[in-house]
């Protein structure tokens, strides 16, 4: 079954992943709230998502949908394995509802093997493992018809800058990224139209490897043998912003490159830890985030809008924990919607005989569709000025 496209500019597709949904709501200070729900049922709660004309796509990470064993690595490949049915009995819920898969991902940073890194390990043998689990994802996503694979850079990081072998770590990213590119030609998976580096300043790690788009972009350009297979996916307003970075910038930097594959979308208190708010949720980021999407026509984008993000914590609902993820799925969709809404309103904004301070101001009163007339009435206590304001 073929879903048409959602298709309202800048938007082509929107993808929730299976992550998001399936998220128990744990935090470094408390347990889950929610039980953990099988992900053959998040594949449901998707697929009615879709048929609502919520969503088109999703996305995994290969921990999302199954387990892994170190000792089976190839246990996808076989007919009598519990991982192989299951994966089939997902994609037969996904491909009914019509949802296509935007991209997959290695979880590697979920097993403790890795704490220490997946694709930087110092460890040779950790390196070769963590590659293994790669190529593994790979083919599940090849299985789902996967447009991308992404690398989030997970573990790969540091907290003690004297234990970082810094003559070498580049060159064991590169290896492993370099070995994605080689894998999806020499099996020929050909769902795959590019892979991603989703960068990240900390967390989970003190300081990662990759921090910033910027740090991407020149890694994938120096260092990778095929740059053009290769983007990037930023998570705005998050990621950027525990940097203290703009989106606005991100985002155009990102497509002068023609680096922007694809936008993981969420929200964000500049500076603190990834909060994973949902989109235009929380305290900050209003205006970013719309002109954000303004940006983004001005110079003519267009591609998949996922989200990454999690409903907080306090909307959890153990009493509930289907109905709660379905109004989630129903609160970024809202979200996703406003924000382009809102966007339209910039669409008259001319700038060109402006002061920097007054394009400010014209763009905030278009967003928030007030008229010169009723703001020159509030500014001044003048008696026609207040007659203005009183309709008079």
């Amino acid at each position: 079954m073929s879903k048409k496209t959602f298709s309202i500019d800048p938007v082509t597709l929107r993808s929730m992943p299976f992550w998001c949904v399936g998220n128990p709501l744990g935090d470094p200070f408390g347990g889950a709230v929610l039980s953990k729900i099988d992900s053959l049922d998040v594949a449901k709660l998707l697929a009615e998502a879709a048929n609502e004309g919520l969503i088109e796509c999703t996305s995994f990470h290969d921990d999302d949908l199954v387990p892994w064993d170190p000792k089976r690595p190839e246990d996808d490949l076989d007919p009598k394995s519990d991982v192989y049915a299951k994966l089939r009995a997902i994609k037969k819920v996904l491909d009914a509802a019509g949802i296509r898969v935007n991209t997959a991902t290695c979880s590697l940073h979920g097993n403790a093997l890795f704490r220490k890194g997946g694709l930087t390990n110092p460890d040779p043998k950790i390196r070769a493992l963590a590659k293994r689990k790669v190529e593994r994802t790979l083919r599940i996503g090849a299985l789902f018809g996967a447009k991308h694979y992404t690398y989030w850079v997970a573990r790969d990081g540091f907290e003690v800058p004297v234990k970082v072998d810094w003559k070498h770590v580049y060159t064991w990213l590169a290896d492993g990224l370099n070995g994605v590119y080689d894998y999806i030609k020499a099996n020929k998976l050909t769902s795959y139209v590019g892979a991603t580096v989703e960068p990240k300043p900390n967390e989970p790690r003190g300081h990662m490897f990759l921090p910033t788009s910027g740090h991407a972009v020149g890694f994938i350009f120096a260092h990778l043998k095929h740059p053009e297979f290769f983007g990037v996916n930023p998570e705005l307003l998050q990621h950027e912003s525990m940097a203290l970075l703009n989106a606005v910038h991100t985002v155009g930097y990102l497509t002068s490159m023609k680096k922007l594959f694809f936008l993981h979308f969420g929200s964000q208190i500049k500076a603190q830890f990834d909060n994973d708010f949902p989109p235009l949720i929380g305290p900050e980021g209003l205006k970013e985030t719309v002109q954000m999407f303004w940006a983004l026509r001005k110079v003519g984008w267009k591609g998949v809008v996922e989200y990454d993000c999690h409903m907080l914590r306090t909307d959890g609902d153990p009493a509930d924990p289907i109905g709660c993820r379905k109004a989630f799925i129903r609160d970024c969709s809202q979200a996703l919607a406003t924000a382009l809404l809102l966007a339209d309103r910039l669409v008259e904004l001319d700038v060109a005989q402006l002061s920097d301070a007054q394009a400010d101001l014209t763009a905030t009163a278009l967003l928030c569709k007030l008229d010169a007339k009723s703001i020159q009435a509030w500014m001044s206590t003048s008696i026609g000025c207040r007659l203005c304001r009183h309709g008079v």
